[in-house]
Order: C-alpha cells, then structure tokens, then sequence
C-alpha cells in the first residue's frame, strides 16, 4: 500500500508545530478564525494519533514500534528517531487529549489570541516529542522545547503574581533538566561506541557506582517535573496563577513527562541502580502522599489545594515503580493516566468557577451550588473520583499500588506494612480536604450573609436565595451562570473516560501490560543477579531481600 512507509509518529509530532508556523498568515483581527484553527488542528493531530495506534500498534508486543529514523547530525550521531511501546502510546493519547480539550476551554482568550493558540500548538507537538523519542538528545530538545511556551503562557495570561511563578518554574525545570543532558551524554560517550540511541543506551553494561551517579541525576530531573517533595515548591506558585487551560496542561500532561522519565530511563535502562535506589522512592512515595494531603488543609486558594492534591497522588506514582511487582508498575503507569483525567477536569471546572466569581479564595465563596447545580455536580464528580471512590479510575490505580506493595517480595514485611499503613493515612485524608472544599465553595454562606429582608425577594424564599459576597440573587436572577454546552460537553469527555476506565481498567491497562511486564521482569532478573553477589543488598532486618528458589534458577538458566 503507498501508506505502509508512511512516518507517522514524526506527522504526529511535526502537525501541530509547523501548523503553529501559519498562525501569523491567518486573516484574522478578532482571534475567532485563530481559536477555530488551532482547535482544528488539535482534533486532527488527536484522531491521526488514534488511526496510527489502532492500524499499526500491537499491544501485545512489549519492543518498540513504529520505528522510525532519520540521520540528522551524522557525524555526531544524533538522529531523528522515533518509536513507542507500551509505555509511551497511553501517554502521547493523553497529551492529545487533554491538549485538544484545553485549547477548546480557552475559547474566551481575547489578550493576544494569536500568540496564545501559537504557544498552545507549540506545547503540544513538544510534549508528542517527548513520549515518542528514541534518542536521548531528542528527548532533551522535545524538554527544553516544551519549557518556553509554559513559561510565556503563564507570565502573559497568568494572575497577579504571574512573572514570580513563571520565574520560579522556568528556573526549578530548567536547572533541572541539566542533569538530563549530562546523564545523556555520559551514557552516549561510555564504552566504544557513541550512540544516543535509548535501545543501544540500555544494552550497555555500566559499572554500578556510574548507575549510581546517572540514577541520582536523572531523579533530581524528573523529580522536579514530577514534584517529589522538596523539589515540589514551584508546583503550587505556578498552578496558582496560571489560567485554567494552561493548568489543565500542567497538571494533566507535564507532571507525567516525569513519571515516564523515570520508567524509560531509570526504571528500564538503569536497573542495577534502581535496586539501590528503590526504597528511596518507596519512601519519597509516601511522604508526598502524606505531606501534599496535609498542606492541602492550610490552602485558601482552590487551585493551590489542587495542586498540594497533585503532589500527593505523584507519590502513588513513585509507589508503583518501587515495587518490583508487575500489579504495582502497572499501578504507577495507570495512576498517571487516571490523575491526568481526573486534574485536569478538576482545574478547569476550577477555572469555570473563577469566571463566575472572580476570586480563587475559598472564604468568599459559598452557597452557589443552587446558582450552578450542573458545576456542582461536575465538580463533585471530579472530586469523587479524586478520593478513589470505587467505580472511577483513581480507585483502580491506587488499588493496583497497593497491592503491588504489599505483596512485594522483595521488601521485608515490615517494610511493606510500613508503607501501606502510610499510603493508607494519606487515602484517608484526601476525601476531607476534597468534600470541606465541596462544602466551603458550594454550600458555605461566605463571611456575609443573605439578607432576605430585602423587599425585593421577601416573599420569594421559597425559590432558594442565593448568597455569595455582597449579593443576593435569585438563581433566576444570578449572574454566575451555569456551566454552558460546551464546558458540560469538555467536562464530560473526561468524565466519561475517568468513569469507563473504572469500570473496565482494561480499557487502558491493555496498551502497556506486556510493556511494563517485561520492564519488571527485567529488574527482577537484575536484583537476583546482585542478590546472588551481595545477599544483602538492602539493611539488614529492614530491607531484607527475600527470592524464591525458583525464581533464583529462572534467572540463573537465563544468565548461563
């Protein structure tokens, strides 16, 4: 067929930024063609994602697919290459996803509309271009590219604070990302050949104290994207003061930029170190998920309690991957997608509830539920499926998590259900600091109350007074309008996905189970190889390796 060579993943990747080229040619002086454009364009980069993956991806093969590769700097071997596997597919759907549906919700952008779809379009093929590079010098341009247009977006159309957040997290992902570029380039320069390829990185047999160094580094990078704690603080300043539909990007695709990071290049091409490394993570994991619920409750701020929530869901992220249980990996990388769902509706009915109110503080909201019952019970949706409630995607991934802890069998017991009881306290807190928000936005009174004595609705209290600020209005007479048909049709998009994947996970997890099953049997493989070397690889008592004899003659059969 004159497709069969046809380069998708590089369309995929190339669509949106050399559309993003013609904004400036457009005839347009009131941002209305603009805005159509740009959307149009993200609807047919997301349905060309679509057709490649159902025509040309097999989800039972864990290798990499849609290879493609083209010399761009021969003579210092760095290549346009390309490819995806289970890992990356889920992950460039989201992106498309949750792209598409933020341009659609900035549809009110008048402050320079065409910079702003330009800047749009621009993230959005950089992000592609993280999950599909086979090259590790690529994966660093596609990072560094994706930096600026966040920067510009926030310090533009941001709140009153907008440069310092913009500042802070143009300098926190910046300096970070050095450490990509250094780990890339030691393990491109280590051995005879020099190759940046992340297939021929991973064959590579590094000694372990460099594992060690390149470990270290690479989590300090994507550490920072993904907001482990303490290198989380430029998360909440950003997500507070950037617009919602930049929000809904930053909390539904970039955090996972660093979650997927660590499976590609830690977890898989690292795995000697991630031995060592992996009771650091499990710990890491549950400190986020205990210190972002609790600094949830001081957050006056909506958006800045959301984004305190992201924090502590990233450490189920961290859980998963350090449990060396294919239940638990296939729980981080489910954890990612449902989180990626679940924020993003989150900021952005946030947002909608800013254009009506125009305060993000929680003490000077209340009793609008009655004004917008469909916000209500959209935002209600959205936190539901936050806590877990079973039925919805977070239930599914967090479960996933853990179970794969606990039933680890390398971690002594006493490490598991230190872990698990930990993990457990945050599960707890998080449906308080989500339902008082619920109850302090919709249902409070506010610092002022309704004076029903006004003559105008003294007989009309029947019909429920709305009391929000200074105002007492009739839900017939409110000006904070209910959500529109094309916010409840943005909403439900993500709704419909984060309920369908609660029901049926398999929905998702069909696309990356061999992936991540054959990442974890290759760590296993590793840690009894070291074991066998080193019987205690962990501290004694606390750590304690435990391996099955059977296992240890698998790997051993393998190794011989």
């Amino acid at each position: 067929m004159i497709l069969d060579g046809f380069p998708w993943l590089t369309a995929i990747v190339l669509l949106p930024l050399v559309a993003s080229m013609l904004i400036p040619l457009l005839p347009d002086k009131d941002g209305k063609q603009v805005r159509w454009y740009a959307l149009g364009v993200g609807i047919a980069d997301f349905v060309l994602m679509c057709y490649t993956f159902w025509k040309h991806y097999d989800a039972s093969s864990a290798t990499f697919q849609l290879v493609e590769k083209y010399a761009w700097l021969p003579q210092l071997g760095f290549n346009w290459a390309v490819s995806v596997d289970g890992i990356s597919v889920p992950l460039v759907l989201l992106a498309g996803l949750v792209t598409t549906l933020s341009m659609f919700a900035a549809w009110q952008v008048n402050l320079k509309p065409r910079l702003f779809y330009f800047l749009m379009l621009v993230l959005y093929g950089a992000q592609i271009g993280v999950f599909v590079a086979q090259d590790i010098l690529l994966f660093f341009i596609m990072w560094e590219l994706e930096l600026v247009p966040v920067y510009l977006l926030v310090s533009i159309w941001g709140g009153q604070k907008r440069r310092y957040a913009a500042t802070k997290f143009i300098l926190y992902t910046a300096a970070a990302s050095i450490f990509i570029l250094v780990a890339g380039l030691a393990m491109a320069l280590y051995g005879d050949n020099l190759t940046f390829d992340i297939v021929e990185l991973g064959a590579k047999n590094y000694p372990l104290a460099l594992e060690l160094l390149l470990y270290a580094g690479l989590l300090i990078a994507f550490g920072v994207k993904l907001a482990i704690f303490p290198l989380h603080t430029w998360l909440p300043d950003t997500h507070g003061e950037a617009s919602a539909p930049v929000s809904m990007i930053l909390a539904g695709v970039l955090l996972k930029m660093g979650g997927y990071g660590l499976i590609r290049l830690n977890l898989e091409l690292l795995t000697d170190a991630h031995i060592c490394f992996a009771p650091v993570l499990a710990t890491l994991g549950v400190i986020n998920i205990i210190y972002g619920a609790l600094n949830s409750f001081a957050q006056n701020n909506m958006k800045r309690r959301l984004a305190y929530s992201s924090v502590s869901h990233m450490g189920f992220v961290l859980l998963g991957i350090a449990s060396f249980t294919d239940v638990g990996v296939s729980g981080a990388m489910l954890q990612m997608l449902s989180h990626g769902l679940i924020a993003a509706v989150l900021f952005f009915l946030a947002g909608i509830t800013y254009d009506r109110t125009h305060t993000m503080a929680m003490e000077n909201m209340g009793g609008i539920a009655q004004a917008m019952p469909k916000v209500f019970a959209l935002f209600t949706a959205g936190a539901m499926a936050s806590l877990a409630l079973p039925g919805m995607s977070g239930f599914v991934s967090e479960l996933q998590v853990f179970v794969g802890v606990s039933s680890s069998d390398i971690y002594s017991p006493t490490f598991c259900t230190v872990m698990v009881f930990l993990a457990a306290v945050g599960v707890i807190l998080t449906p308080i600091y989500l339902l008082s928000m619920l109850k302090q936005v919709f249902y409070g009174t506010g610092k002022v109350t309704c004076d029903i004595n006004n003559a105008r609705l003294e007989n009309q209290e029947d019909e429920g007074t709305v009391c929000f600020g200074t105002d007492c209005l009739l839900p017939t007479e409110s000006v904070y309008s209910d959500a529109k048909p094309r916010e409840l049709f943005i909403a439900a998009c993500f709704l419909v996905l984060i309920i369908g994947i609660g029901v049926y996970p398999k929905l998702a997890t069909q696309l990356y189970d061999m992936k991540t099953v054959a990442v974890n049997t290759q760590v296993r493989q590793s840690y009894v190889q070291i074991a066998q070397e080193n019987p205690r690889v962990y501290a004694k008592e606390f750590f304690s390796p435990r391996i099955g004899e059977p296992e240890i003659a698998t790997v051993s059969s393998l190794v011989r």
